[in-house]
């Protein structure tokens, strides 16, 4: 049966997709400038397809991803008359795939890591429902891969994971992100080869993005000493899942049923180095499955009065907001498309970072929202805000020049 190319509306205006409703709000022209600069990839001369409007292009994919490359461009490029030059004078421009492809590697991942860098962040403002506990921003920390185009390049270096019967039909880029738990906000992330650990990989997310007013929840498989030695160091304050098996004997029980043990590297065979935890061990009720709904947490709120073990058990579960998040990305934004686009590993990194962005400015949209209207973040609908966006973006005003 043949197939029919999918396209968008022949008379959609992408300097109105590029609005400052939404991705011109998180990326505004001067701050790309600037980054383009800084990495030495401004455009040297007049070209068919500017810096600029390669950056956008990117974002935009995270938003089009049912539509063919030429299509998305044909959309943004309509739009780019406020950057002057010939492409100004409102006639449209055609580009080959090749063409594109060769803009975007001129681009780089580095200008889209960059901006990212700069741009994502928290947003729960003190009065957002469902952001905070206590004085403490709730946060996770997790991971997840995605597909990337079984290219020759991509799998040398992002790697095919193994299984029971071969391995996998497409190589797999590892992603692992800190997300503000309110909000659905990826405040940070790392991306990798597949062979690359998560917990290797949250060492600088861990290092550089944690705040004295953030409580981090993370799953037994982020579980380090060194890790948690890096977490603390930050002020930040943590309730991480560890084995039930880890030994850890009670040194002081508490009122409300958790215990003070200490923490040991492995490599500390004297036991001397050690750091005090607290431990809150739990089951749920009315479980089908008790022995796999045993949890063990350890946290360094050492005083239960600042956070009793039963609310930090049922704050735990706020963890799983961060499985929403992957979702978000691997289902709504990719919609029908399995494979992340981009050919060469540095595309695949670049289109992550594209997505990265993307998704920030719909959850911004989106916490804005419901701020405003004194809701909790998780009662809006992502798949609706995005079909939203999608639908009035033609309908925004331009970005002047």
């Amino acid at each position: 049966m043949a197939r029919t190319r999918k396209a968008v509306a022949a008379h959609i205006d992408v300097a109105h997709l590029i609005s400052a409703g939404v991705l011109a709000s998180v990326c505004p022209r001067p701050l790309i400038e600037e980054v383009l600069a800084q990495t030495g990839r401004a455009s040297q001369r007049q070209r068919l397809l500017p810096a600029p409007a390669v950056v956008y292009y990117v974002m935009a994919l995270a938003l089009w991803r049912e539509a063919p490359l030429e299509e998305v461009l044909r959309v943004v490029c309509e739009g780019l008359h406020w950057l002057g030059g010939p492409q100004g004078q409102g006639q449209t421009i055609q580009a080959s795939k090749s063409a594109i492809s060769q803009a975007r590697t001129r681009l780089g991942p580095e200008v889209m890591q960059q901006l990212a860098q700069r741009v994502l962040r928290p947003v729960a403002s003190r009065d957002l429902t469902g952001a905070w506990y206590r004085d403490w921003r709730v946060m996770a920390i997790d991971g997840s891969t995605m597909d990337v185009a079984d290219e020759r390049t991509n799998a040398e270096f992002f790697g095919y994971p193994s299984s029971s019967r071969g391995q996998s039909a497409f190589p797999q880029a590892r992603l692992v992100g800190l997300v503000e738990c309110g909000t659905h906000v990826v405040t940070a992330a790392q991306m990798g080869p597949y062979a690359q650990g998560e917990q290797t990989m949250a060492e600088p997310l861990l290092a550089s993005h944690l705040q004295p007013d953030m409580l981090v929840l993370a799953d037994r498989g982020f579980y380090s000493f060194k890790l948690w030695q890096i977490a603390c160091a930050s002020g930040a304050k943590l309730a991480w899942r560890v084995k039930s098996t880890m030994r850890l004997p009670v040194q002081q029980r508490l009122q409300d049923g958790s215990y003070l043990s200490t923490l040991f590297s492995s490599e500390d065979r004297q036991r001397r180095n050690g750091q005090v935890v607290r431990v809150i061990d739990y089951t749920l009720q009315d479980s089908a499955t008790p022995a796999q709904d045993s949890y063990r947490l350890v946290t360094n709120i050492l005083d239960p009065d600042q956070a009793p073990a039963q609310e930090l058990a049922a704050l735990y579960h706020e963890r799983w907001e961060i499985e929403s998040v992957l979702d978000e990305f691997k289902t709504h934004l990719r919609g029908s498309s399995t494979v992340l686009r981009s050919k060469t590993p540095e595309l695949v990194q670049q289109e992550l970072w594209g997505l990265l962005l993307a998704h920030f400015a719909i959850r911004q949209l989106m916490a804005q929202a419901a701020w405003n209207n004194g809701l909790d973040p998780d009662r809006l609908s992502f798949v609706h805000a995005v079909r939203v966006i999608k639908r009035k973006m033609p309908q925004a005003a331009a970005i002047p020049p």
